[in-house]
């Protein structure tokens, strides 16, 4: 087999990755496995219960799968305001129904327990004052942010349009533009209630759901809408069904049979960048760490001689190497202070969930050893298992010199950028411990080339990075 034939993937049904890949959005979102999931197919049930075509549940399908596309964005925001750890906070934030003392109660409640009395005080007078438009501007960032994504990765205008309404309200009280009745998108209607139905079943029951649901019609819901669900709610078949443990992995195989998309290479690349959005937006310190881990992986590639179909596979297991950090809390990721050994424990566990998380699309499982090998040493003081020498491939090798490169040069929250010299520096005492010295130099020539390059042609080379 040659090079170019083994980094090609054919003939991957779209839903099969959109389906694997949600399971990370539930992870950002302090979700139990599966949520993405069966919401989706709770929302198949009511579209076609409410009749719709097949492209119509195409969108739907995609758009459900796909609403939590924004939820790391605003995670720091969340971890400053509340003082905790936004995955735990997220989770229990979804079972609010909005008004003032519960909220007042679940900030008391659900700060960090490291956070002063002082400091929660602070974050209640904050509430009280400005929380309205505190959760409006973080629920706006979400679902700006959401939609920009999916339009990027080329999905409909509806589900684009169906992520940007998901939080908004019957009555004209959700966010972020307090839509009410017939201008909310009705995808976003029926993705929020599916939201709602699974956070309270998984948690709670199905009686708990369907009396949430039930106390929302004509607040939160259309009435037309919850009598839509409460009609299938009747049905011990549904609840049987949605309890099926294997959903998660089968909800591809709802996709409507007409409607079904099959990835091409193309596809594939912009699916990686999409969710490389998703995993940089979660910190203000890594924002476009993954791109630029990819160009520089790629520049060590073109100088090591890869072929073009090598590279482009590189480039998306560079783009994807951090998407386990969705399962790492801001309240560490963003600490400006020394990590303590526990929460750099926590740290750690960040290339496993990117291996967990990528070992479930049939398109990207074979970038699993690059994403949960990043961290790992030429001397086998890495992490998370300690590889040494040849345990460690090439291609690790070399987004291993990326990324190290990346951080080393960019800003961090317990230190300024690092300058190219020396960084390069850096790289070049590590070599043969920790890095693969046939990669440094490779970088190091790259860098070289584009140094000596005309001003034009640098500034050209960065719009079109």
């Amino acid at each position: 087999m040659s090079a170019q034939t083994k980094f090609q993937t054919q003939n991957v049904p779209v839903a099969q990755i959109v389906g694997a890949l949600s399971q990370a959005l539930d992870i950002t979102e302090g979700q139990p496995k599966g949520h993405s999931a069966r919401c989706c197919w709770i929302g198949l049930q009511i579209g076609e219960a409410l009749g719709y075509a097949q492209q119509d549940l195409s969108d739907l399908y995609y758009a459900i799968l796909l609403k939590d596309l924004g939820c790391s964005s605003n995670a720091a925001r969340v971890c400053a305001h509340y003082i905790t750890d936004d995955l735990v906070l997220k989770r229990e934030f979804k079972k609010l129904d909005g008004s003032l003392p519960k909220v007042l109660a679940f900030v008391l409640t659900h700060s960090g327990m490291e956070a002063s009395m002082a400091e929660k005080f602070r974050s209640i007078v904050s509430t009280l004052r400005n929380g309205k438009e505190i959760v409006r501007e973080i629920i706006d960032t979400r679902c700006q942010r959401g939609a920009e994504i999916a339009r990027q990765m080329h999905f409909s205008e509806r589900v684009a349009e169906t992520i940007l309404s998901l939080d908004e309200h019957w009555d004209g009280t959700g966010n972020p533009e307090q839509k009410s009745g017939k201008q909310i998108p009705r995808f976003s209607q029926i993705a929020l209630l599916t939201q709602v139905v699974d956070v309270f079943n998984t948690g709670e029951g199905r009686l708990q759901a369907v009396e949430e649901i039930t106390a929302r019609r004509g607040s939160w819901f259309d009435p037309q809408l919850v009598d839509v669900f409460l009609k299938l709610a009747e049905d011990d078949l549904f609840w049987f069904s949605l309890a099926d443990e294997d959903l998660p992995e089968k909800i591809h195989t709802f996709e409507p049979v007409q409607m079904q998309r099959v990835a091409d290479e193309d596809f594939l690349d912009e699916i990686a960048k999409g969710f490389a959005q998703v995993v940089d937006s979660k910190s203000p310190f890594t924002a476009g760490h993954s791109d630029r881990v990819m160009i520089f992986t790629d520049l060590i590639a073109e100088q090591m001689g890869f072929d073009p179909g090598h590279r482009r596979w590189l480039r998306r297991a560079a783009l994807l190497h951090d998407i386990g950090k969705l399962g790492i809390s801001n309240a560490i990721l963003d600490k400006p202070d020394r990590l303590s050994d526990k929460e750099f424990e926590q740290i750690k566990l960040h290339p496993v969930f990117s291996a967990q998380i990528l070992s479930k699309v049939e398109a990207f499982g074979d970038m699993v050893h690059v994403a949960g090998g990043h961290h790992e040493r030429l001397d086998g003081k890495g992490y998370p298992n300690g590889l040494k020498g040849d345990e460690i491939d090439l291609n690790t090798r070399i987004v291993t010199v990326a990324d190290i490169f990346d951080a080393l040069t960019a800003d961090r929250p317990y230190r300024a950028a690092t300058p190219t010299a020396k960084a390069m520096a850096i790289l070049d005492g590590m070599t043969g411990s920790a890095v693969d010295p046939r990669c440094v130099a490779a970088l190091k020539q790259a860098i070289e080339k584009l140094e000596r390059l005309p001003q034009s042609s640098n500034e050209k080379l960065a719009q079109t990075a």
